[in-house]
């Protein structure tokens, strides 16, 4: 369509461009002066009066030109044009030389590209008139302007889709639903190539369109949602505003239709059937149900209630907010013997209401829940439920407390037997008839070793001991007067040499374990033994205390320092007891304002002077330097011990090394051969050999173990060397037998060589080379420690022989 409309326009456009060409393009103009070139220019100075035509207007050139050949734009030209072709035209800017090509002698331009107005609106030239000969400007550089015609080819877009809108259902005809626009890309200012008008395609029997804004509305006053939630509706808008020949475009709308609260809530079924056990206790679920509501969201939102008596005072309804579902549950205990069925009426009723829609009817429904009670086997019950009884404390073993009774709540109604729980009564003091209920004291009671007492009591039935019912029975010890009163502490006063008759020396007061109902009331007197006291008088002061006073004048430490008064206290009873308690009054020294000084009694004065608190310090310090006397002995015995231990293990401290040679084989000074002797005894060892000497081989000696001397060049036959050789055999054999001591890296030996020796040297090297006779196989028999030297003087010997033979 938009290509045959373009056939339909070419025509009338290319006459309107001609038309115009003539009227405006390369209009001549007479100029005086320098005219609209720069005052002074050389190519404007020829002459003092010239006609010009060199102003121009802007050309126009129609877009989407589909010819073959180029399309005319318009022509420039300048009066000093004779023709002769002496003035050469040139154009640059914007697509010169590429879209717009001039003809340098005549001036005319022609498009040479297909130009789109949507892509670009005009473009900005300048042209010159230039000298061919000498390339001067003939006139001043003028700039113009081509703009492209639109025509008719851009079809109207919705570019904002895809488009959704909603609106309630039940909303009145003509609501505002939304609203769609559409752009047109061709030229809005020329002609009606962008005017945009709006049509309804698809849809049109619920929602119309406004032509001109584009808003949507309703057509139809009763959407309903339930019935259709959503519709798709097609909009177009058509350019030329609407006419014979115009683009359009269309877009699809969906609308969806919202809910509002126009349906009632409905229980699908108009009675419900439960059961449950009658032992379920309070709070347990029986059953739910639900009302339906086709509305959506909030507006099935709903709770629920019992609205009949009966149901209210037995059973809850609660609303579960996720599922929306009531629930149905136990306020009150079961029990079938009473009544086996129960009937409940639950309402249910919309959350929100919407005040427009309350003429379409009640938002709210009415069931009917039927709950069956399941009988079961239940446990016997206590009744009366009175959990206190009481026994006087001086009731005799075997006497009646009270009598629990329970039953069987069920039809068959069993038997029943009793017991105490032994956990709360572990040491039996009560105990219960299996038959009767009736709870008697198994032990004597004291109130005052314990005036409560929690027990525990089982009721079961008689044939089935799995039933089982407990009640907690408190039992109150009531109180008898059976403890005498008794003076709340011993007791002790002190009374003045100097006192006055009538001074007050103590306030005595009382105490009493039993607890009678009316209140204590004491009596206080002397006892019968002090009623020839004439010191001290005692006096009631009718609060349950009494005070002492002095009845003479003044007392003589020298002749009494202690008194001791007797005092009778009885109680109010009944029975009245009495006991009878001494209070203790010394005689002190006071000074003149009554302080007391000093006493006779060494154990009052230190009381009086030093307070306990001191006493205990005392002591402590006293016992904390004794434990360190103590710790420092026993650190002292310690060290030293452990330094007698570390000598005797560690045989390196026992051996003395000498580094020097000495004088020379005169000098025997050098070598001090008493500190050896000193430090082991060798007298048992060599009475232990049989005298026998290094060559001799006495009765009992073992041959294996026998130890000869260390190398010596020249034995003299009278010198006993036994003694070291054992000594020497014995550590050997500690060392080869205490695997866990490491051997030491030097081990010093000393052989005592006596007077006037005749050994050059005591270098190992001269051995070998005087040509020792001695025999060092023994050394194989001296253990792992002495492998190694046993081998090389083995070794050594037998490259002796070797030599000799």
């Amino acid at each position: 369509m938009a290509k045959a409309l373009q056939g339909f326009l070419w025509p009338m456009l290319l006459l309107f461009c001609a038309i115009q060409e003539l009227g405006s393009w390369a209009l001549h103009t007479a100029v005086e002066g320098p005219g609209l070139g720069e005052p002074g220019d050389p190519a404007l100075l020829a002459g003092g009066r010239v006609k010009r035509g060199w102003v121009w207007n802007q050309f126009f050139v129609v877009e989407e030109y589909t010819g073959t050949e180029p399309l005319y734009v318009g022509k420039i030209h300048s009066d000093s044009d004779e023709g002769d072709g002496s003035i050469k035209y040139t154009i640059s800017g914007e697509g010169a030389g590429t879209i717009f090509l001039i003809d340098e002698i005549t001036g005319d331009i022609h498009a040479t590209e297909r130009l789109d107005r949507e892509q670009k609106t005009f473009y900005t030239l300048r042209a010159q008139a230039r000298d061919r000969q000498t390339d001067q400007l003939l006139e001043p550089e003028s700039e113009f302007i081509i703009k492209v015609q639109d025509i008719n080819d851009s079809e109207p877009r919705f570019l904002e889709g895809p488009y959704i809108g909603s609106v309630a259902e039940l909303s009145p005809v003509g609501t505002s639903v939304m609203q769609v626009m559409a752009s047109d890309a061709d030229d809005p200012t020329y002609g009606s190539s962008a005017r945009v008008v709006y049509s309804v395609l698809e849809g049109e029997q619920h929602f119309t369109v406004d032509s001109k804004t584009g808003v949507i509305r309703t057509a139809v006053a009763d959407l309903d949602r339930e019935t259709q939630d959503r519709y798709e509706v097609v909009i177009r808008a058509t350019d030329m505003a609407g006419q014979l020949g115009g683009l359009s475009g269309s877009t699809t709308v969906t609308i969806v239709v919202t809910d509002v609260n126009d349906n009632p809530p409905r229980f699908p079924q108009k009675m419900y059937q439960f059961s449950i056990v009658e032992t379920a206790p309070v709070g347990t679920a029986i059953g739910r149900v639900k009302a339906e509501d086709s509305d959506v969201g909030e507006n099935t939102d709903m709770t629920y209630q019992v609205k009949d008596e009966e149901g209210v005072e037995m059973f809850k309804v609660t609303t579960d907010s996720n599922t929306q579902e009531a629930v149905i549950t136990v306020q009150k205990p079961l029990d079938y013997e009473s009544k086996k069925v129960h009937t409940v009426v639950v309402e249910a009723l919309n959350k929100f209401v919407d005040p427009r829609f309350v003429d379409l009817g009640t938002f709210r429904d009415q069931t009917i829940v039927r709950v069956s009670v399941l009988d079961v086997d239940e446990p016997p019950e206590f009744r009366p439920p009175s959990n206190l009884m009481e026994v006087q404390e001086d009731a005799h073993v075997g006497s009646v407390v009270g009598v629990v009774t329970a039953l069987d709540p069920d039809t068959a109604n069993h038997p029943v037997r009793y017991a105490i729980d032994r956990s709360t009564d572990a040491e039996r003091i009560f105990d219960i008839d299996a038959k009767t209920g009736a709870i008697v004291t198994g032990k004597v009671l004291d109130r005052e070793t314990a005036g409560w007492h929690n027990i525990t009591v089982l009721a079961m039935e008689a044939d089935n001991h799995s039933q089982v019912s407990r009640a907690s029975l408190r039992i109150r010890i009531l109180d008898v007067n059976d403890n005498p009163p008794e003076l709340a502490t011993p007791y002790e006063a002190a009374v003045c040499e100097d006192a006055k008759p009538g001074q007050l020396i103590q306030t005595i007061s009382v105490v009493d374990r039993d607890e009678p109902q009316s209140g204590h009331r004491f009596y206080f007197t002397l006892a019968p033994e002090a009623t020839n006291n004439h010191h001290f008088s005692l006096l009631d002061i009718q609060d349950n205390t009494a005070a002492v006073h002095t009845q003479r004048v003044g007392f003589n430490r020298q002749e009494q320092d202690v008194y001791l008064l007797p005092i009778l206290v009885v109680d109010s009873g009944p029975p009245a007891l009495s006991s009878t308690g001494t209070l203790t009054i010394r005689v002190c020294g006071c000074d003149s304002n009554g302080a007391i000084q000093s006493c006779n009694s060494t154990a009052y004065v230190v009381s009086a002077t030093l307070s306990p608190g001191a006493l205990i310090a005392l002591l402590v310090c006293v016992l904390i330097l004794v434990v360190l006397v103590l710790l420092i002995l026993t650190l002292k015995r310690h060290h030293k011990s452990h330094l007698t231990s570390e000598d005797d293990e560690d045989m390196r401290d026992n051996v003395i090394k000498y580094n020097d040679e000495g004088g020379g084989e005169q000098d025997t000074e050098a070598y001090d051969m008493s500190a050896l002797r000193s430090l082991y005894d060798f007298s048992e060892i060599k009475a232990g050999d049989g005298g026998g000497g290094p060559g001799e081989g006495g009765p009992g000696r073992n041959p294996a173990s026998e130890l000869h001397a260390l190398p010596q060049w020249v034995q003299s036959p009278d010198l006993d060397f036994s003694v070291f050789r054992d000594y020497i055999c014995r550590k050997v054999e500690q060392a080869d037998e205490d695997l866990s001591v490491p051997p030491y890296d030097s081990f010093q030996t000393y052989a005592f060589e006596g007077s006037d020796s005749p050994v050059p040297s005591l270098s190992s090297i001269n051995t070998w080379s005087s040509g020792s006779e001695q025999d060092f196989s023994y050394l194989g028999g001296w253990g792992p420690r002495f492998r190694q030297l046993a081998a090389l003087y083995a070794g050594r010997r037998g490259d002796e022989d070797s030599e000799e033979s």
